[in-house]
């Protein structure tokens, strides 16, 4: 696999980097989707993010990645079995995956199937676990998001509602675990996104080309010194992404202890009242993702000016159309939240 462009070195796209900060933070938010110009380093940032996320514990040789010390429900069958019988789950530390998801992947690929090398050669039932499977408790990367095929959309709306892949075909019957983060990308001119699955990822991030001369030119100097010697680029970035990747953990360790007053509530729910904004699921993000920012700054709890910096990505997705107002989503948040808030 070749090697990935630092996070750190990533120039400019500042609510992008964000994002994918605050989705790494609290996998519970529901993962990011960026829209935007080709070659605006969508890809590139979420890739970088493999490189970035710290080690987690694993349950040694479980094809699921199986958390040692996650309840019972939580397991594949073959770790249940192990913990029922008495047996000691064997831990390792495994890097968090990020899967790809290619456009033109088979369901079979997608979901698993069953092992025909297996079946024909010594005529066992075995179930050939999926990219779902591979992507359990990390984060599941599509790229060119809106021109997915509706069959698989299906597919990755009832596992990500359910937390668990259920496959019952070809005389198999499987169930195992597959809670992932959903990260996204596409070009909005290619098609738009089922609204279906738009409503399950809790960021939506809009990317452009950079206008001012000097980042343009920083982006290409980077890229260009990134290509023609990879490892010193990144041993000369190490040291910043460590530093991101510390700001994370102590995030994560935070983050149970960042308190939401009720003032701060009351100010989330009335911004999405005022958007119009479809069921609760646009509050629910709203604060999670202020909560997981403030973590993030080392706040001990929520404040407006954290309610602000999430509002567009969390709400921008989630408008309904007004024929009475033609203003693009961006401009209808940032308005509500300078009404609410004050400039």
């Amino acid at each position: 696999m070749p090697a990935a462009f630092p996070f750190s070195a990533i120039v400019a796209q500042d609510e992008m980097k964000l994002a994918i900060l605050i989705a790494a933070t609290d996998q519970s938010i529901g993962g990011v989707l960026v829209f935007g110009d080709r070659g605006t380093g969508k890809s590139t940032a979420i890739r970088a993010l493999a490189a970035l996320l710290p080690a987690m514990r694993v349950v040694d040789g479980c094809v699921y990645n199986c958390d040692p010390d996650a309840p019972d429900g939580a397991l594949c069958a073959s770790c249940r079995e192990t913990r029922a019988s008495g047996g000691k789950l064997k831990v390792r530390k495994g890097a968090v995956p990020v899967v790809d998801l290619p456009l033109g992947a088979t369901e079979d690929r997608v979901i698993g199937a069953l092992d025909l090398e297996s079946a024909l050669t010594r005529g066992e039932k075995r179930f050939e676990p999926g990219l779902l499977a591979r992507a359990h408790r990390g984060f599941l990367y599509i790229d060119e998001a809106n021109l997915l095929e509706d069959h698989l959309v299906d597919a990755l709306l009832d596992v990500a509602a359910s937390g668990e892949n259920v496959v019952e075909r070809e005389g198999l019957s499987v169930r195992h675990p597959a809670r992932f983060v959903l990260v996204g990308s596409g070009n909005p001119e290619e098609g738009e996104l089922r609204p279906q699955l738009l409503d399950r990822f809790g960021l939506s991030v809009e990317v452009t080309t950079p206008q001012e001369l000097k980042t343009r030119m920083q982006v290409v100097r980077l890229r260009d010194e990134f290509e023609r010697d990879p490892d010193a680029f990144i041993e000369k970035h190490k040291r910043k992404d460590a530093k991101i990747r510390k700001q994370i953990l102590h995030a994560k360790d935070k983050l149970g202890e960042v308190e939401v007053p009720d003032a701060t509530l009351e100010r989330a729910s009335q911004l999405c009242m005022k958007l119009g904004t479809d069921g609760l699921r646009g509050e629910l993000t709203l604060i999670r993702a202020a909560r997981a920012y403030a973590a993030l700054e080392g706040d001990d709890s929520v404040a407006d000016k954290h309610l602000k910096r999430v509002a567009p990505p969390a709400l921008r997705h989630r408008l309904r159309r007004n024929v009475l107002d033609d203003a693009g989503s961006t401009i209808r948040v940032n308005r509500a939240v300078e009404e609410l808030f004050g400039a």
